[in-house]
């Protein structure tokens, strides 16, 4: 076991996690927000007499200070984990940040609990977020929203105080003058009958930071305010709620016991606190060996702040549906953070890297997946990058024409040529050449563009077509708020779910014959070979060659010709343009490839291939384009080919082969009582052959 992983149970005896929880300690700090208050606006101007200054932390007592004499007063930038006595009090401080920032904020959202109407969740934002709905258009007023980002999400929680969950501080457009009036309606009971005269009010609001930690002697920490924030930045453990410590130790133990193959390990902070958490199941570890080729790292929930520090590394099977190959809880997106857990998965897949990785566009990931994985391709996931687009780029003039501009460049462009040509274009004819975002995704075309990425495996997984998407494995089962403790009990159903679905398609696959849609040989080979749901995504690339309605050599160099085929590909919708596609073809080699690249994308032939191998008459697919991946008795047939360099490695492979092939016999065992039968039966045939083996040696 490497010296950088900690096995959890060790860890679990030494901290006694089941023994005690995991609890709050709250730094408190008072932060006066200077109000003058009128019947329908909340400003936040400094009164005079007051000591105007930059606010400042006060180690010593936590209370914010201004301590120098620029002439103005400044607020601390919301973050995660502050705390608020009330729901107004949360709502002054941002609305004076507001002020002061330059901009003015309203209500997006509101939570009420059922019976009692009590309030429990929000998320203030920038008032120039989102889009006004066509009929609600003034058109004699200046449209003002722009799609900004910037927001604070926040909930009361069990302390009974208000907490920000999330936060977002950037803007999309130019911050105005400082003193923005942000307009909320009040409540009778907030309501006061001012008159113009008022005086000016300092309303100080009780302000916490909230800290994770690990309860041991009296419960005492030694945390300061500035470490507080330092902590709030980056947190170093992670943020765990009253029970949801016990909540997974409980779970591990269990899997533990009713999983045989079950595998996790936990990494510690220098104060051995628990930092990150990394396990998989049997299930998952046996996936890896047959499916972990192409992964997808998901942080969705990591980088979207949400209540669970969520990050999973998905494959995809033998039917094209997405499969669990392990999961973690990572405490911040730091660089070492990602490291530990790569390795950790490296670990339970016996060494062995995936071929090609595929995680959101982020340089601290990038960098962490160049050190644990040098020899994988590392790409960008494309669904994930057109998803930010409306945020990033919302708030331009002419914003339809830029996306309509930019998603014909993606999608396509067939050479980079094509591809840097439309770019250009869209550049100059909309001036967005100081676009930050634009600017840095145009560096890193190379990893996340289609047309630069037709030499990488992706086994279906590139989405490298309008309206493909990479969806997170536990989309229907996880939001935001979702608790540790209740995502521990949906995580098994979705395995469960998830598993059935499998077991299903595996069924259909092998009692049922798919309906044949043309005479065409290349349909009926591989409607004997491929899984259900894999040639119904074949069989449409059959049906397509009649949409080329011409195929011509155009070119030999040496043993290599040249077609060109002319195919109607539907534009906009509701009209065909002809393209043209070429394609490769080498006789004695019986090598095909086209330009759009769709069997590295998909790993299947293309219909421009296609039409190219029926035009020189072969009418059988060459082996190397049919993928044991895709066939409905993979798992069967599959020998895993793993060099052994000692008789300890050898034996440890041995077992994981035996493993995975009795796997197989359980989950088929357990369809119905025949099938249990037929199962046990083997088993305990297996068995006494194995003993009688034994004895010819003794």
């Amino acid at each position: 076991m490497p010296s950088f992983l900690m096995q959890s149970s060790q860890y679990m005896q030494r901290r006694g996690c089941g023994e005690r929880e995991c609890v709050f300690l709250l730094n408190m700090e008072e932060i006066p927000l200077h109000t003058e208050q009128t019947t329908d606006t909340l400003p936040c101007e400094t009164p005079p007499g007051t000591n105007d200054g930059k606010a400042a932390f006060d180690d010593q007592n936590g209370n914010l200070e201004g301590n120098n004499s620029q002439g103005r007063k400044e607020f601390v930038a919301p973050a995660v984990g502050m705390e608020f006595e009330t729901y107004d009090d949360a709502y002054n401080y941002y609305n004076c940040y507001a002020r002061e920032a330059g901009f003015s904020v309203r209500v997006k959202n509101s939570w009420f609990k059922r019976n009692s109407r009590e309030k429990y969740g929000a998320v203030l934002c920038c008032s120039s977020q989102g889009f006004k709905r066509v009929k609600d258009v003034n058109r004699l007023r200046k449209e003002t929203r722009t799609g900004c980002p910037a927001m604070m999400r926040m909930r009361l929680v069990d302390s009974k105080r208000w907490r920000i969950l999330e936060v977002t501080l950037e803007h999309n457009h130019l911050l105005g003058v400082k003193g923005y009036k942000s307009i909320r309606s009040m409540g009778s009971g907030t309501k006061r009958k001012l008159s113009s005269n008022s005086e000016l009010e300092i309303q100080p609001v009780k302000l916490y930071r909230a800290l994770v930690i690990d309860t041991g002697g009296d419960g005492t920490s030694n945390f300061n305010i500035r470490q507080a924030k330092s902590s709030s930045d980056q947190p170093n453990q992670l943020n765990l709620r009253k029970g949801d410590a016990q909540a997974m130790y409980n779970y591990l133990c269990r899997m533990q016991l009713t999983n045989p193959n079950f595998f996790y390990l936990m990494d510690l902070n220098d104060e051995g606190r628990l930092r990150n958490v990394f396990w998989v199941d049997a299930r998952a570890r046996a996936a890896n060996s047959y499916f972990g080729d192409v992964i997808f790292f998901d942080n969705t929930c990591l980088s979207n702040r949400y209540e669970i520090p969520l990050v999973a590394f998905v494959g995809v099977n033998h039917h094209g549906q997405p499969v669990l190959l392990g999961c973690g809880l990572l405490a911040s997106e730091t660089m070492e953070s990602y490291i530990w857990l790569f390795k950790a998965w490296v670990t339970c897949t016996s060494g062995h890297p995936p071929q090609t990785i595929i995680t959101d566009r982020c340089k601290v990931l990038q960098s962490a997946v160049a050190d644990v994985f040098p020899k994988s391709h590392h790409r960008f996931g494309l669904s994930h990058i057109m998803r930010k687009v409306p945020e990033k780029l919302g708030g331009l003039r002419n914003y339809d024409a830029i996306r309509k501009a930019l998603l014909k460049g993606v999608y396509e462009a067939l050479k980079p040529f094509d591809f840097e040509a439309a770019w250009g274009f869209m550049i100059q004819r909309f001036g967005v050449a100081d676009n930050e975002w634009l600017r840095l995704l145009y560096e890193d075309r190379a990893l996340w563009a289609p047309v630069y990425l037709k030499d990488t495996f992706f086994m279906g997984m590139a989405a490298a077509q309008p309206g493909e998407t990479l969806n997170a494995f536990f989309d229907k089962y996880l939001h935001k708020q979702t608790p540790l403790k209740e995502f521990l009990d949906k995580y098994e159903l979705a395995l469960q779910k998830k598993h059935k679905e499998e077991v299903i398609a595996d069924m259909e696959s092998r009692n049922s014959s798919p309906e044949l849609k043309t005479r065409c040989s290349f349909e009926l080979q591989l409607s004997k070979v491929y899984t259900r749901a894999i040639f119904k995504r074949f069989q449409l690339e059959v049906e397509e060659m009649y949409s080329c309605f011409s195929t011509t050599q155009i070119h030999i160099d040496g043993p290599i010709t040249i077609f060109l085929v002319k195919e109607r590909v539907l534009h906009d919708g509701n009209r065909r343009e002809i393209r043209d596609f070429e394609v490769l073809y080498n006789r004695a080699a019986a090598e095909v490839r086209c330009i759009c690249s769709c069997f590295n994308f998909y790993g299947y032939l293309c219909r421009h291939a296609l039409c190219v191998l029926n035009f020189n008459g072969v009418e059988e697919i060459p082996s190397k384009y049919i993928l044991s991946r895709w066939k409905k008795d993979y798992k069967r047939l599959y020998l895993p080919d793993h060099g052994a360099d000692n008789a300890d490695t050898e034996r440890v492979q041995w077992f994981n082969q035996l493993y995975r092939s009795a796997l197989q016999v359980v989950e088929e065992g357990v369809i119905s009582l025949d099938h249990y039968k037929v199962a046990l039966r083997a088993f305990e045939e297996s068995l006494v052959r194995v003993h009688s083996l034994e004895k010819k040696h003794v």
